[in-house]
């Protein structure tokens, strides 16, 4: 079984995710846009019984665009987003793309809140869009 490892910039923070991830998206809404200082986020999800969490983080608690609670976790010393929780789905994990570093990684099968979406952004390949 495959096994990927997500990290913050500092190394502190480690989620250790095992198989392939249940969904991969890009999340298109203001919101993310603010919590990842780019023009969209992007995550991959896992069962939390195949996640493992390394290291201390610090949980920031926000309202999404959706009126559902989020529950960001990001390291305490460099300040990564690496995991975050949706109170919707208490059972699973969802971590940064970026955190992985991995170039090969699956690509998105949906793009969210496409209706914030700026113009210049092109999702690629055979994705589910939602405004």
């Amino acid at each position: 079984m495959i096994t990927r490892t997500a990290k913050c910039s500092c190394g502190q923070l480690r989620v250790i995710c095992e198989g392939e991830p249940v969904r991969v998206s890009v999340c298109h809404c203001s919101e993310c846009q603010k919590r990842t200082g780019s023009a969209f986020g992007a995550q991959a999800r896992w069962p939390r019984e195949r996640v493992r969490i390394d290291g201390p983080s610090t949980e920031y608690v926000r309202i999404a665009d959706s009126g559902n609670t989020v529950f960001l976790h990001f390291c305490p010393a460099c300040g990564s987003t690496v995991w975050y929780q949706l109170e919707t789905q208490p059972d699973i994990v969802a971590v940064t793309l970026g955190a992985f570093a991995d170039p090969k990684f699956p690509p998105p099968r949906f793009s969210v809140y496409e209706g914030c979406m700026h113009a210049w952004v092109a999702i690629p390949g055979d994705v589910e869009h939602h405004h």
